[in-house]
């Protein structure tokens, strides 16, 4: 470190300058200076070029686990105690994890659905689960909801809708994407919580019409409805709090981005072998 040093400040200080300051000899550092990379060092920056490029394409969401995995199917032989030392070297850290609250209607009259699911997420091929949520996002506007649909299969985000209002609309829309991107598929588990806009009569009407089996959360338990707490949890740790929107046409277009341009397509899953959401339904 110390003549990697002198050599970056040669124009400002003479050689013999900073070799006396820092206490090493000329000819240890000419020495060191005239020598030919080790190929573990060359190794090491072209691993470390292409870690930061990655990393900038991931928006700082990805850490070790995930970038090994791309590095690899890159053709980089390297495992993931290399990569975080490397990203540790280099200053380079997934975003951090925040806890967010989740708000639920459940303090209604109307009726709600058995819990089909029983936080039993296993599925052997898409259309067999699906999940349902709603979460907030702030702009200087005020909320905008967004409601979304999961497949427990590939974990893709196949149904979404967003609005200012929380309305049994929002959740219907949602429900209706994911049903025209899949083809109406029959006796399709679709679990969600006991908020009021999943209990509404028009949304019980679109899984009854639709030949859906509905299921709902016990409730206050969020572990029944794990998998779209936890993409809500990936959403806001990874895009929501790092923005400040100022419109929610904004909000909007960047919730669009992350979900269709990222998450779907870009970021891979442990729980489906480090591959993304899409490429996993392919491989299948």
């Amino acid at each position: 470190m110390k003549y990697a040093f002198i050599k970056s400040d040669l124009e400002a200080f003479p050689v013999a300058v900073c070799c006396d300051v820092l206490s090493v000899s000329r000819s240890g550092y000419y020495a060191w200076r005239n020598s030919k990379p080790s190929h573990y060092a060359i190794s090491n920056e072209q691993l470390d070029a292409k870690i930061i490029e990655l990393y900038n394409e991931h928006e700082q969401r990805a850490g070790s686990p995930r970038l090994t995995r791309e590095l690899n199917a890159l053709g980089y032989k390297c495992s993931e105690n290399r990569v975080a030392r490397r990203m540790k070297e280099l200053g380079l850290r997934a975003l951090a994890k925040k806890k967010f609250k989740v708000t639920t209607d459940s303090e209604h009259s109307k009726p709600i659905y058995e819990n089909v699911l029983n936080q039993d997420f296993t599925t052997t091929a898409i259309n067999q689960k699906w999940a349902g949520d709603i979460t907030y996002i702030p702009t200087a506007e005020g909320w905008l909801y967004l409601a979304v649909v999961i497949d427990l299969h590939s974990r893709a985000v196949i149904g979404w809708s967003m609005d200012k209002r929380m309305k049994a609309e929002l959740v219907c829309d949602a429900l209706k994407m994911a049903l025209y991107r899949r083809n109406s598929p029959k006796k399709v588990t679709m679990h969600t919580d006991r908020g009021s806009q999943y209990s509404s009569d028009k949304y019980r009407k679109l899984i009854k019409n639709s030949e859906l089996i509905g299921s709902m959360s016990r409730k206050g338990n969020c572990w029944d409805n794990a998998i779209s707490e936890s993409f809500f949890h990936s959403l806001k740790v990874e895009l929501v709090h790092q923005k400040k929107y100022l419109t929610r046409l904004q909000a909007k277009q960047s919730l669009f981005q992350y979900i269709e341009g990222y998450y779907n397509r870009r970021r891979l899953h442990s729980s489906i072998q480090y591959k993304t959401p899409f490429a996993f339904e392919c491989a299948a």
